[in-house]
């Protein structure tokens, strides 16, 4: 099959590959505890769901425009407004099915071979897949566990130059659950006030889940405003993964040229999924609330739990629904670690490398499930150090 050279530049999200393995287990017999999907194990709000009935029995089932309802790209601007601390207008909004035609989008309208971008390493994979596939450059920016891993603005600052395009922000990050504080960001808006030629994308998925101190964008930066593009959605403040919701913030004339994108690849984003955005934009906000509530309580019983395995030590996050955990100590390569906790411990977990060259020496575990199977992941993964390990981390 003759395919275009670029396709050879795409990567892939792991977490998909070993649930598959993992279901194959499941279909043989074996008990496994999936800690490798990144998506909130709650059910999406009944409010949420009664709105999407409703706009389906309703007619909400036709093209809608390109660029998103205007009545959700009104509530769009205004949840951005309250939380970002900006004046924001329908104009500047783009819905679209999901977060990534938003990285998509961006990526295909700013960058070309020549140019450079520069993103987080570990980070979400598809970044670095995207890059690489529109011809720029990838430059990575490590995070470091020794900085909490947050970034490092004179470390980014150097790798910046004439050529670089785009630099990609994610605050809480995943899968290393860092967040940039307020200091961070006033660096980092003085080091990018020297490239007016380069598009920030402020990927802020996770904003909501948070377990410290305040979300803080870049967006809010005056100087900066026009060059930021946040990136947000519904897929894990609502548990809405399969509906397929999110949406681009930006300057209006990039919003204009984002949609004509999205004319060309989905027309536009399904009209009753839309409508249940509103209504969770709109509508009461109680089980977010419960829902990072227990996401904190199941982050401190796997970071407890981790740091008291032999060979393991691992930072507590800040926002998202990710651990980190360094193996260093157990002496095996993380692709290897992560193949045996799931073939002989029947725990499902992702090699740090799936995040980039950069995440070798870490596992990440996502604490989306229920405290009893952290637990029980917890024993299996303390069974498995200490029938194969014991030589190394004794």
């Amino acid at each position: 099959m003759r395919l275009a050279k670029k396709m050879g530049n795409l990567g892939t999200e792991t977490a998909f590959e070993v649930l598959a393995r993992a279901k194959a287990l499941e279909a043989e017999g074996r008990k496994v505890v999936h800690l490798e999907i990144g998506e909130p194990d709650f059910d999406t709000p009944a409010n949420i769901i009664r709105a999407g009935v409703e706009a389906m029995q309703g007619g909400w089932t036709h093209y809608g425009p390109s660029a998103g309802l205007p009545e959700l790209r009104e509530a769009i601007a205004a949840e951005i407004g309250r939380t970002r601390g900006i004046k924001v207008g329908a104009d500047e909004v783009v819905v679209v099915p999901g977060g990534k035609p938003i990285m998509f989008f961006l990526m295909l309208a700013v960058l070309e071979e020549g140019t450079e971008a520069v993103y987080p390493n570990p980070g979400f994979p598809i970044y670095e897949s995207m890059i690489r596939y529109t011809g720029a450059k990838a430059v990575p920016v490590p995070l470091r566990e020794e900085n909490e891993f947050a970034l490092d603005v004179e470390e980014l600052a150097g790798l910046l130059n004439e050529n670089t395009r785009l630099l990609i922000l994610n605050s809480p990050s995943n899968p290393c659950g860092g967040v940039l504080s307020k200091g961070d960001l006033d660096r980092l808006a003085k080091v990018l006030e020297a490239y007016p030629d380069l598009w920030i994308l402020s990927d802020e998925i996770y904003s909501r889940i948070l377990y410290e101190g305040e979300h803080h964008s870049l967006a809010s930066y005056p100087e900066l405003r026009k060059r930021v593009v946040i990136l947000d959605g519904f897929s894990k403040t609502y548990a809405m993964t399969g509906w397929r919701l999110g949406y681009g913030v930006m300057d209006p004339e990039l919003a204009a040229r984002i949609a004509q994108l999205q004319t060309n690849a989905t027309s536009c984003t399904a009209a009753f999924t839309q409508r249940a955005g509103i209504e969770a934009l709109t509508g009461p906000q109680d089980e977010v609330v419960k829902m990072v509530q227990e996401f904190q309580r199941r982050r401190d019983v796997i970071v407890d739990g981790l740091n008291a395995l032999p060979g393991v030590s691992c930072k507590k996050p800040k926002g998202a629904f990710y651990v980190f955990p360094n193996v260093k100590e157990l002496g095996k390569p993380s692709k290897e670690l992560e193949n045996l906790l799931l073939e002989k411990a029947g725990v499902a977990s992702l090699t740090g490398t799936s995040f980039g060259a950069h995440g070798e020496g870490y596992l990440r575990f996502s604490y989306a499930n229920s405290v009893e199977n952290i637990e029980e992941a917890l024993r299996r993964f303390r069974a498995l150090i200490e029938a194969d390990f014991a030589e190394t981390v004794a």
